[in-house]
């Protein structure tokens, strides 16, 4: 994939359109971080309700020095 700063892709974009119509992505960063993702429109990342499974799911049975994730949550609600 791509990387390109926010103003290369600003002053660019019609070009960087026509690189994602033949099927590129590109990522567009500012100061190094990705700040948005530009891919065909027919293209999709993961649903939102597979992603929330996934983390509830990586979430389960997480400790922190012996204490389960679940309780301390608990505990910093009292």
């Amino acid at each position: 994939m791509t990387e390109i700063g926010a103003y290369e892709a600003k002053t660019h974009l019609s070009e960087l359109l026509a690189r994602v119509a033949k099927g590129e992505q590109i990522v567009i960063t500012k100061h190094g971080s990705p700040i948005a993702y530009l891919m065909p429109a027919g293209q999709r990342k993961t649903e939102a309700s597979e992603v929330i499974h996934e983390i509830k799911e990586l979430r389960k049975g997480i400790q922190l020095k012996g204490h389960r994730l679940k309780d301390l949550v608990k505990e910093g609600r009292r």
